[in-house]
C-alpha cells in the first residue's frame, strides 16, 4: 500500500469517528433539551371546564416532576375540553387522582399538575379519562389582574411582574412564596404612601362625582326608563326593522344602478353649477342690484298688461353699425326720438 492510500484510509477514520461522535453529542442534545423520555407509558384524558391555553407538548406534572406530556386537545360536549395525555408507566394514576392546569410562567405556558386527592387508591387502566368532578381549570389571570389593576398603575413594570408572579404561584396553592409576596406587598404599600396626595385627589373627585350622580338621581332613573322603553321598543318592532332593512337594500341596489347610469352627465352638469356659482359669487353686486330692482320692473310690466295679452313697446332710441364682410365699419346709426315718454324712467 502506498504512503498516499495510508493517508486517504486514516483520513477517513477520523471522520468516520467525528460523525459518530457529533451524532451522539447532538442526539444526548437533543434529549436532555426537550427532556424525552423513552419509558414505557400511559395514555389517559381527562375532561376540563377550560382547558384555555394548553397545548400538545406541555408538561404533565407530579409533584414538579415531569412525568408525561399533552398529546391532543379537543371540544368535549359542545362547552368542556378534552385533553389526552400520557404517564410514565412507573407514575401511579389512581380512581383518586385530580388534574389542575396551572401557570409554568408568565408568558401563559401552562402544564397540568396530577395530584393524590380523597378517592380509592386502585390505579386507573390505560385510556382511562379522569371526570369533570376531579379536574380544575387555570386561575382566570384576567379576573384576578382586573381587581388588582388600580393597584398596578401604582406601580412601576418591574414591581408589576413581580407581584404578578407571586400572586400566580400563592393562588395556585404553590408554598414559599407566601412570605416573598407580603415582601412585595409592603413594598407597594410604601410605593403607594409615597402617592398619598395623589390617591387623596382622586377620592375627592370620586366624591364629587358620586354627588353629583346622587342630586341628579330622578334624571338618572329617567333617563334608564326611557332608554328601557327605547330599548323594549326595537325588540317589539323588530320585525318591521328587518323588514325596512331588506327595503332599504333593495333601494340602495336600484340607486346603485341609477347612479351608474347618470354618473357622466351629472358630473357634467355639477362641474357646470360650480362654474354658475363662481360667476355668481364675482358679480354678486350686480346680482343684488338686480334683485332689488325686478320687483319694480315687474310691477311696470304687470301694469302695461293689464289691457290685453300683448305689450305696447315705443322705440324711444336706436344705435348701430354698418359693417362690410371684411369687417370695415362703413357707418355709425344713431336714433333718438327724444319724446316725453321716454323719460319716463
Amino acid at each position: 500500500m502506498s504512503l498516499l492510500d495510508k493517508r486517504t484510509a486514516g483520513d477517513a477514520v477520523k471522520l468516520l469517528i467525528f460523525i459518530v461522535v457529533t451524532t451522539v453529542a447532538t442526539s444526548l442534545l437533543v434529549v436532555t433539551i426537550g427532556n424525552l423520555s423513552f419509558n414505557a407509558t400511559n395514555e389517559y384524558k381527562a375532561v376540563f371546564s377550560n382547558a384555555t391555553g394548553v397545548v400538545k407538548g406541555d408538561d404533565i406534572r407530579i409533584a414538579g416532576v415531569k412525568v408525561g406530556s399533552v398529546k391532543d386537545v379537543e371540544i368535549h360536549d359542545v362547552d368542556k375540553a378534552i385533553v389526552t395525555f400520557d404517564v410514565d408507566e412507573d407514575s401511579q394514576v389512581t380512581a383518586g387522582t385530580n388534574a389542575t392546569i396551572r401557570y409554568r410562567n408568565l408568558v401563559g405556558q401552562r402544564y397540568i399538575a396530577l395530584t393524590q386527592g380523597v378517592g380509592s387508591p386502585s390505579i386507573l387502566r390505560d385510556g382511562a379519562t379522569i371526570p369533570l368532578s376531579r379536574t380544575s381549570p387555570a386561575l382566570d389571570l384576567t379576573v384576578l389582574f382586573n381587581g388588582f389593576k388600580p393597584l398596578f398603575e401604582a406601580l412601576s413594570p418591574e414591581d408589576v411582574n413581580k407581584l404578578s408572579y407571586e400572586i400566580i404561584t400563592v393562588f395556585q396553592g404553590e408554598g414559599g412564596t407566601l412570605e416573598s409576596l407580603l415582601a412585595h406587598t409592603a413594598s407597594v404599600t410604601s410605593t403607594l404612601a409615597g402617592r398619598d396626595r395623589l390617591i387623596g385627589d382622586l377620592i375627592d373627585n370620586l366624591n364629587e362625582t358620586m354627588v353629583t350622580l346622587g342630586n341628579r338621581d330622578e334624571e338618572l332613573s329617567q333617563l334608564l326608563i326611557r332608554l328601557r322603553q327605547f330599548v323594549s321598543g326595537l325588540s317589539q318592532d323588530r320585525e318591521a326593522i328587518l323588514g325596512s332593512l331588506e327595503s332599504i337594500s333593495a333601494l340602495t341596489v336600484e340607486t346603485s344602478d341609477l347612479v351608474t347610469g347618470i354618473r357622466e352627465p351629472l358630473a357634467k352638469d355639477v362641474k357646470e353649477l360650480r362654474r354658475v356659482a363662481g360667476t355668481l359669487d364675482r358679480n354678486k353686486a350686480e346680482v343684488d342690484r338686480a334683485l332689488q330692482v325686478l320687483p319694480i320692473k315687474l310691477e311696470k310690466i304687470g301694469r302695461t298688461a293689464i289691457y290685453g295679452s300683448w305689450f305696447n313697446f315705443y322705440l324711444c332710441n336706436f344705435e348701430g353699425q354698418v359693417r362690410l364682410p371684411d369687417g370695415t365699419v362703413v357707418d355709425n346709426i344713431q336714433y333718438d326720438v327724444n319724446a316725453a315718454r321716454c323719460d319716463l324712467g
